[in-house]
């Protein structure tokens, strides 16, 4: 019998957040994989042959929006049960952390390279829910659980 391979949930905004997490490749090539993000013009060309989950968008400051993507973040978690759910931001991140708590999976967060003085507001939002939490600039490493080991890109 062949063993189950690790699954991660890799969940991002499209374009830089996108870009960022394609950056990540090492850490999750190689691992069963579905991606959750927004639809975006670079969506079906960088992630063509990829398991990939549309979520509900644009997701800032939309309350509505916000309880769609929770609704299909219990869906989408109690159906792939990843080990992990890995996101660079930003928005679409909130809800599938929070669903990732309540359902005991780990959570990694990457902030964004853009962040040099202060965490995003998803990051802000998901600092006390992720496992680990990263930081791409020294500056931003301040809160007790920020790791600073280098920036992805």
């Amino acid at each position: 019998m062949a063993a189950k391979r690790l699954r991660v949930m890799l969940v991002c905004s499209p374009g830089g957040h996108l870009q960022q997490m394609l950056a990540l490749r090492p850490s999750w090539d190689g691992l069963e994989r579905v991606w959750v993000t927004l639809d975006g013009p670079e969506v079906g060309q960088l992630l063509s042959g990829e398991e990939v989950v549309i979520a509900h968008g644009p997701t800032n400051r939309s309350l509505s929006r916000l309880l769609r993507n929770l609704v299909l973040a219990f869906k989408l978690l109690r159906a792939s049960r990843p080990a992990v759910v890995l996101s660079t931001g930003a928005g679409v991140a909130v809800p599938f952390f929070v669903v990732a708590k309540l359902c005991g999976v780990r959570t990694v967060y990457v902030e964004s390279l853009t962040r040099i003085d202060g965490l995003s507001l998803s990051g802000r939002l998901v600092y006390p829910l992720a496992d680990r939490f990263f930081v791409q600039w020294p500056s931003t490493s301040g809160r007790r659980r920020a790791r600073y080991v280098g920036s992805v890109l």
